[in-house]
């Protein structure tokens, strides 16, 4: 799967949000300060384009969907992180936030309580 830049992602945040969206409904759920409509159109069709999004003509207007879910997303640039950075492990992974001090021990705890109940 194609990363995203930082711009598509943010508005590829706002359609899983939508679900389903005109171009208004994205631009108006963008953060301040809101980028120009046609910088948001033209971003929009960058992701038509790469097969994340879906359009469907209503009218004279577009409605955009998503065509890869957040968590198929999700899953592959994390994959992606731990391929780079981590030679694909994981584990190096979890122990680097663990040294950094990005994740405390009860987050552990449920992390290991997860894996323990998605084993069986």
């Amino acid at each position: 799967m194609k990363p995203l830049t930082k711009a598509e992602e943010q508005i590829m945040q706002s359609i899983w949000k939508l679900e389903a969206a005109f171009l208004k409904d994205i631009l108006e759920a963008q953060p301040e300060p809101k980028p120009h409509s046609n910088t948001v159109a033209t971003i929009v069709k960058i992701l038509v384009d790469k097969g994340f999004v879906g359009v469907k003509p209503i009218g004279r207007v577009h409605q955009y969907f998503p065509l890869v879910s957040k968590g198929e997303y999700s899953s592959s640039s994390i994959r992606s992180l731990v391929e780079g950075y981590f030679e694909g492990s994981f584990s190096e992974a979890v122990s680097f936030m663990v040294q950094q001090k990005d994740i405390s021990v009860k987050e552990l705890e449920l992390l290991l309580s997860e894996i323990k109940k998605h084993k069986k």
